[in-house]
């Protein structure tokens, strides 16, 4: 039984929308946020990105930085900029992107349900990105932006979400990126508070640090609070739950950056590498490489029986050619791999090789959604940076405040 709550949300005024809503934290860095919101004072990156309101070169860890962006949310609030629900309510929340609709519930989930494995993870953490985050939240007593969490839909749950997009939206706008976002307001939110009672999971999509800093912040908040009863806000965060069926994963790449050219031919020796016009594995298993300007194709090894970890393209990649050819022990780490989420594209791994930044580059299949779901179900994790969601939620549409 999963747990979801309405909340009083704080959002933009209709006015202010489309300066404030803004790409999430993690997907820019500062020298980019600053870019993205130069003449831009109302936009929500003040908040999750406040270093950029600091001299350059201010340690985005610093303490005034986390300070700004708290001072920067309560200005918003006391100016107007965003106004709150005057009663907890849901969302609805779609999200269309190259014809593709994703529409899911923007609601608060239970910490409870985290910590307890009702909101399955498939990725390890960072601890120097959990300080981060919950520092944020704490230093801004709110959760600035949700989490992408998935699940096994339900008719009950689809009837419900299908009457509320008949209505009138609240919000309905193209962003930058040609991703159109439309929220509608829940009418009946019991409704789906008594639905999702009969959903036995939530699976993190995107959003893993949010949710374990969500979970540390409530356990600092607790602590202060000899009161604690587990039903004040700082026990819930928000997150748009979208039924599975609807999730799309884009290929997450990688480029290696130094070795010796003898290993490359080692390898496409014995994997029997084949040259190829097409940079894009066509079906899972397939991998494709780019090296010194030619493109090839080859298959992943896998061991016999393998588990729902091993059976993954990036496991195979990882344990039968970046560990034995390249010495790359630990993905996480090692600084000789890097990481190309799929939205970019092969031709940015075309970019870093042929600009000598990189020296091969590594085109992947696209795990899919249920891949994600079976290893979440068999408690296990999934190598680094497997899955790469598009289209992103929007940040400043809705925040929740405790």
């Amino acid at each position: 039984m999963i747990t979801i709550k309405p909340f009083r949300a704080w959002r933009p005024n209709a006015d202010d929308l489309l300066e404030v809503a803004c790409v999430p934290y993690d997907v820019i860095n500062t020298e980019e946020a600053t870019a993205l919101a130069k003449g831009k004072p109302k936009s929500f990156l003040h908040v999750i990105r406040p270093e950029i309101d600091l001299p350059a070169g201010t340690d985005e860890h610093a303490t005034e930085v986390y300070k700004k962006g708290a001072d920067n949310l309560r200005k918003f609030q006391s100016e107007g900029t965003l106004i709150q629900d005057e009663q907890p309510s849901l969302y609805i929340y779609r999200l269309i992107w190259k014809n593709r609709a994703q529409t899911g519930l923007f609601t608060c989930v239970s910490v409870k349900d985290y910590d307890e494995d009702r909101i399955l993870k498939h990725e390890l953490t960072r601890p120097d990105k959990e300080d981060d985050r919950t520092r944020h939240i704490t230093t801004q007593q709110a959760h600035a932006e949700p989490v992408m969490l998935t699940y096994k839909g339900t008719d009950k749950v689809n009837a419900l979400v299908e009457k509320d997009t008949a209505g009138e939206p609240v919000y309905d706008f193209s962003a930058g990126d040609g991703v159109q976002h439309t929220l509608w307001k829940v009418e009946n939110p019991q409704a789906y508070t008594d639905a999702f009672r009969d959903v036995e999971a939530l699976y993190v999509a995107d959003g893993h640090h949010r949710c374990k800093s969500a979970s540390r912040a409530a356990e600092e908040m607790k602590a202060k609070n000899p009161n604690h009863t587990g039903d004040e806000e700082y026990n819930f965060f928000p997150a748009v739950v979208i039924p599975m069926e609807q999730m799309e994963i884009l290929p997450y790449n990688r480029v290696i950056h130094d070795f010796p050219d003898d290993v490359f031919r080692q390898m496409a020796e014995t994997l029997g590498f084949k040259k190829t016009e097409n940079p894009v594995p066509i079906k899972k298993g397939q991998c494709c490489s780019y090296f010194y300007g030619d493109w090839y194709e080859f298959d992943l090894p896998v061991v016999d029986q393998p588990d729902p970890v091993q059976i993954l393209d990036a496991a195979r990649l990882q344990n039968h050619i970046l560990e034995p050819y390249f010495g790359i022990k630990n993905p996480r780490t090692d600084k000789n791999v890097s990481f190309i989420g799929g939205i970019r594209g092969t031709k940015e791994l075309e970019r870093l090789v042929d600009s000598g930044k990189a020296k091969l580059g590594f085109s992947m299949f696209a795990t899919d959604i249920r891949e994600l779901i079976e290893v979440s179900d068999a408690g296990m994790l999934m190598p680094p940076k497997c899955t790469w969601f598009e289209p992103k939620l929007r940040s400043g549409l809705l925040i929740h405040t405790f």
